[in-house]
């Protein structure tokens, strides 16, 4: 929801006549869409990092390629479920919780709704207005959209873009499947004296790239970032080769 803003257009009578920009009362859309490609972001580098940490790992274990790729394979396809139930378990919560605040605030609405303006008008008079501003804005948004514009002053939740619970999962399912087959790839494509070498190197690319799209999300350090998650990535890898290694050599 906009703010009324100094340069409002006038009434007749001189006063200011404080209305929302067109298309800003209910302005979570686009912070909703910057959190799902953040999300598909982390759900990308999920994927890469277990899914390389599990192939490098069965790979210092064993020469033959079948153990890689069925290991793999099962690694992508529990990874991505378990991030789609997990999603879909998490966003159907935050929706029941949204829906559920909604309701209450439509009964506060009609059983009392002096309370509700009056409640609507001390929130805009705690941005800064005055007293009478804060009353008239109350008003007239209330006339507009009673219930959007509680929602949006008092939940932060615009009730026309709810987050769809199977639209998370299969977001989360995705990102996480589309990271998960670049090591898959890189560990089954190349000979076998250099698959573990060009798998690293494959990761560590990839997650350059994950690592600076999330900074730029998050308007955070990329160099920071970047090597917070190659360094996670390289680790991961390191101990599930030598895990595997060690298994290989002694069972």
């Amino acid at each position: 929801m906009a703010e009324p803003t100094a340069d409002a257009p006038t009434s007749a009578g001189g006063n200011a006549t404080v209305v929302p920009e067109h298309g800003e009362t209910h302005g979570g859309s686009s912070a909703s869409r910057l959190n799902w490609l953040r999300a598909a972001v982390l759900g990308a580098n999920d994927g890469i990092v277990s899914t390389a940490g599990l192939v490098v790992g069965v790979a210092a274990a064993s020469a033959s390629r079948g153990p890689v790729l069925a290991a793999g394979v099962a690694g992508l396809a529990a990874g991505a479920l378990s991030m789609g139930v997990g999603e879909y378990v998490s966003v159907s919560t935050q929706r029941d919780t949204e829906e559920a605040l909604l309701a209450k605030e439509v009964r506060e609405l009609a059983e009392e709704p002096e309370a509700e303006l009056a409640e609507l008008a001390e929130i805009y008079e705690g941005k800064g207005l005055s007293p009478e501003l804060a009353h008239r804005v109350a008003v007239e948004l209330t006339a507009h959209d009673a219930l959007g514009a509680h929602a949006e002053a008092e939940l932060r939740i615009d009730p026309d873009n709810l987050t769809s619970p199977w639209q998370a999962a299969f977001a989360s399912m995705a990102a996480f499947t589309v990271g998960a087959l670049l090591p898959l790839l890189a560990i089954v494509l190349p000979p076998v004296s250099v698959r573990v070498p060009v798998t690293m190197a494959a990761v560590v690319l990839a997650l350059v790239v994950t690592g600076v799209l999330s900074a730029r999300l998050g308007e955070s350090d990329a160099r920071r970032a970047t090597l917070r998650v190659v360094a996670g990535g390289v680790l991961a890898m390191a101990v599930t080769y030598a895990i595997g290694s060690f298994v290989g050599v002694h069972v």
